[in-house]
């Protein structure tokens, strides 16, 4: 790609013509998008502006993304609450109505199945948790979630329903041209809204460090609501490429690259979406798989050998994902899971694993790059400021 960009490996696995299609593929067609395999459909991966434009766009402005490969499920009655929390190691039982979270669904090694988002949308009858999967795993993360809470509440996929995400600093002023009083939502809360019989669930969030929301639709209402957005001044639209570059720029993990089925949430940094209320001394400590681990390593008593960090190129060449990392004294201490040189912040970034003792802010390491060291220093994250509507 131009510009110093590169996309993960999953842009271009599962080339087959064999590939579903979302309610917006017509669309996207029209818009002369250009069309790649992703997570087993086609999806549009940058627009005729092209990804360096819809990047500053978004970050500018609104850009509106297609997600609706993303997997969108519900659990709702008497022990809704209680069997979520028993697979995520986050306080499901103490959300309030509207509230959401990020949330991690776990192996019994306490390692990540897969990352989420929950909103609890009702709290009569027990609660009635709408949860978003990544798409490339959703029915895996659908049977894992039966065969785990078996007949305590209800599971239901909804699968067929469409999601949007309109993100960006003029967002809120695009939306709620449609959707009045979307503009009261704050940073992680949702609410319900009505469009032509359609019904809308919108959360003030989304995946780019910017301010914006996330639209979960009925299928048939999509593109007409789509076209709805893009006729407003601030929008336009965004694929998948730049998605990747305003994520890493945000400091935030893509599943199967900066976490997987061999990272625990501490390794990847994540001790932040693990409330105190389910840690050693909270009232509901433990009980989700994997807990024993991620507790001791949590406590200090048996702390993580390996951690990611973000990483910042002290020379201006770009540094992939799986480039291994050395020490100055030329020994390995690490690899890249994500890297890409930065619209915004206008310097190769990357986010690595590395051995603890090499995770300190500001220690020097080298990226071997066909052959050559690229010196880079373990950075804060994230890279971009983030700037959610926090009230």
């Amino acid at each position: 790609m131009c510009c110093g960009f590169s996309l993960p490996l999953e842009f271009f696995v599962n080339a087959t013509d064999d590939l579903l299609t979302t309610p917006l593929n017509a669309l996207h067609i029209e818009l002369g998008a250009r069309m790649v395999p992703f997570a087993g459909y086609s999806m549009p991966v940058q627009y005729p502006a092209g990804l360096m434009a819809e990047h500053h766009h978004t970050r500018t402005a609104a850009g509106l993304f297609d997600v609706s490969h993303m997997g969108q499920l519900s659990l709702s009655g008497p022990g809704a609450a209680a069997a979520l929390e028993s697979l995520i190691p986050v306080d499901v039982m103490g959300l309030g109505i509207h509230k959401q979270r990020y949330g991690l669904l776990l192996n019994d090694e306490g390692c990540i199945i897969d990352d989420l988002m929950f909103v609890n949308r009702d709290v009569s009858n027990g609660g009635d948790f709408f949860v978003i999967v990544n798409g490339a795993c959703k029915q895996g993360d659908l049977a894992h979630i039966q065969q785990r809470i078996g007949s305590r509440c209800t599971l239901e996929p909804q699968f067929d329903r469409a999601l949007l995400a309109l993100q960006g600093p003029q967002a809120v002023t695009a939306l709620q041209r449609l959707l009045p009083g979307v503009e009261k939502l704050v940073f992680m809360t949702g609410a319900g809204f009505e469009v032509g019989g359609a019904d809308l669930y919108v959360t003030r969030s989304g995946y780019t460090g910017e301010d914006g929301f996330e639209i979960s639709l009925p299928a048939h209402a999509a593109e007409a609501f789509a076209r709805l957005l893009l006729a407003q001044p601030e929008v336009k639209p965004v694929g998948l490429g730049a998605r990747n570059s305003l994520r890493l720029e945000a400091g935030l993990c893509l599943y199967g690259n900066d976490i997987d089925t061999t990272t625990t949430p501490v390794e990847a940094g994540l001790n932040w979406a693990l409330q105190k209320v389910r840690r050693t001394g909270g009232a509901r400590a433990g009980g989700f798989p994997g807990a024993a681990k991620i507790l001791a390593q949590l406590d200090g008593t048996a702390p993580p050998q390996r951690l990611r960090v973000g990483l910042v190129g002290l020379e201006r060449i770009p540094v992939r994902e799986h480039v291994a990392l050395h020490n100055e004294q030329g020994q390995m201490v690490g690899e890249v899971t994500s890297g890409l040189l930065a619209p915004t912040a206008d310097k190769p970034i990357a986010l690595a694993y590395v051995q603890a003792d090499h995770s300190a802010l500001g220690t020097r390491l080298n990226a071997m790059v066909r052959g050559k060291a690229v010196p880079m220093a373990v950075s804060p994250l994230p890279f971009v400021p983030n700037r959610y509507h926090r009230g």
